[in-house]
């Protein structure tokens, strides 16, 4: 079994099988070639020659053949391109599906759909964003749904065995709690092969509290894929998964009780690590960092400032069992009600040691400091809150910290004022469009693929920004600038 560092992937909404697409009986789609499993993350039209350089990967591309001359490049091409499935429209151009197109894609395992003259490509793709979105809903009632029912089984008189029973029980497997000998101290769910429960321990003792080991990790064995997450109560214990399939849902279910069983396993936290909470919220809410340096060690140590998160009560807790560490401030704002993530009030804040992986997690947007010792944590936190307000200016999952350059130069609210001012005549579509073509360094098509629209809309938009702004946006200096007020709106 090979062990791997387990990195949750963050797609928008959960793909949709191309069963799925193939059984609405409505749109009348038949399968050529390829196989029927394959997931669907998106839909994408295209009639270039070679749609390569416009292909994100995960798409069901649709054509009608209108520049299809050489089939057999076509669709190695696509295939290298890494969509998912290929949708081939009959008429205009083409009265059936070409035959060597049929044999390209059997050849290279691509699926191939033939769509009929009466249904239209925008149909294909409303049912697809439908059956996301219904998959969407599903997997958020399936995470709510859990989260209630392993905060239930906390609240009983035996917490731990009942949190594991409800965790095992939402993800249909097996939970198993470590010591730190690799022995196991509880378990619950159904039985699992001998192999699995051998590989499930052995990756089991790749994660753990030792410097530079991973928090979690990620593997398969016995035919099941495995999980396994180091606890935070201070005590050593891991918590070890078996499960038939492991969804982005299932990671978060499984955040959820590892926060819960951090808990549950050290009733009456260790002076040390109570010691070292307080002192990260003394430090992030500025107090002298002598006061808190040695509890906290030298480090280095890595802040980070995080916006985003599923409106629960336990999102700030995943993250921070997500990222490895029990150092969390949640970000609490006192008012009238609400989630203060979801109003844009005080981010989430958390420390971690520099050693640690730090990786981008779904739904939230994160800022990073640079590694900084313990008397340095107060300019670090400053650095974070700046790495976050780039990542929202920019619409980056995570942005680490770099020297500020010639914007450190620049007041920040005279910076701001002044992109308030330059901006103002746009309205925020031409503002979200200037900006995605500013990052994708002028590309029409990218651009297009990016904000789904047309790369004329594209072209439009982008000729009324100049218009309005009474700038010429070929020069280099004025892209810029630009860039420069956008990123400080």
């Amino acid at each position: 079994m090979a062990a791997t560092v387990e990195t949750a992937p963050a797609p928008p909404a959960p793909p949709v099988p191309l069963a799925a697409l193939l059984a609405r009986a409505d749109l009348g789609l038949r399968l050529l070639a390829g196989p029927d499993d394959v997931a669907l993350h998106w839909v994408h039209t295209s009639e270039m020659a070679d749609p390569y350089p416009y292909l994100l990967g995960g798409e069901l591309l649709m054509t009608a053949g209108v520049q299809l001359t050489d089939p057999a490049r076509y669709v190695a091409r696509v295939v290298e391109a890494g969509a998912a499935a290929l949708g081939f429209g009959v008429t205009p151009v083409y009265d059936t599906v070409p035959a060597p197109l049929v044999t390209a894609c059997e050849r290279h395992g691509l699926p191939l759909i033939e769509v009929p003259p009466k249904t239209p490509f925008t149909a294909v793709a409303r049912a697809l964003w439908r059956l996301m979105a219904e998959a969407r809903l599903h997997e958020l009632r399936r995470v709510s749904e859990a989260q209630q029912s392993l905060a239930t089984a906390a609240a009983r008189p035996a917490p731990v065995p009942a949190v594991l029973g409800a965790l095992a029980s939402r993800l249909a497997g097996r939970a198993v709690l470590f010591d730190p000998a690799g022995a196991q101290t509880a378990s619950a769910g159904r039985e699992i092969p001998p192999a699995a429960s051998e590989a499930l321990a052995d990756l089991a003792g790749v994660v753990g509290p030792r410097p530079g080991g991973p928090a979690s990790a990620s593997g398969d064995g016995g035919g099941l894929q495995l999980a396994a997450y180091a606890l935070g109560g201070g005590d050593g214990l891991t918590l070890g998964l078996a499960t038939e399939r492991r969804g982005p849902s299932d990671r978060t279910i499984a955040g959820v009780a590892v926060v819960l069983l951090s808990l549950l396993t050290a009733p009456h936290r260790a002076a040390d690590v109570t010691t070292r909470d307080t002192a990260l919220l003394r430090l992030l809410l500025g107090a002298t960092p002598s006061a808190a340096a040695d509890a906290l060690g030298p480090g280095p140590w890595t802040v980070v400032h995080a916006r985003g998160g599923d409106g629960t009560p336990f999102a700030a807790a995943t993250l921070a069992a997500a990222l490895g560490t029990p150092l969390m401030d949640p970000g609490t704002t006192a008012d009238d009600g609400g989630t203060p993530q979801a109003r844009g009030f005080a981010p989430v804040r958390l420390l971690l040691p520099s050693s640690a992986p730090l990786t981008a997690q779904p739904g939230w947007t994160l800022g990073a400091a640079a590694p900084a010792d313990a008397a340095d944590l107060p300019s670090a936190d400053a650095q974070a809150a700046r790495a976050l307000r780039r990542a929202e200016a920019t619409r980056t999952p995570l942005v680490r910290h770099r020297p500020a350059g010639f914007a450190g130069l620049v007041d920040r609210d005279e910076a701001a004022a002044y992109a308030r001012a330059t901006l103002a005549p746009l309205s925020e579509p031409l503002v979200e469009t200037l900006r995605t073509w500013l990052s994708l360094h002028g590309s029409w098509d990218r651009t297009a693929v990016a904000l789904a629209i047309h790369r004329n809309t594209v072209r439009q938009r982008i000729a009324r920004v100049g218009t309005l702004l009474d700038r010429d946006l070929d020069d280099p200096d004025v892209r810029m600038e630009l860039w420069f007020a956008l990123g400080r709106l």
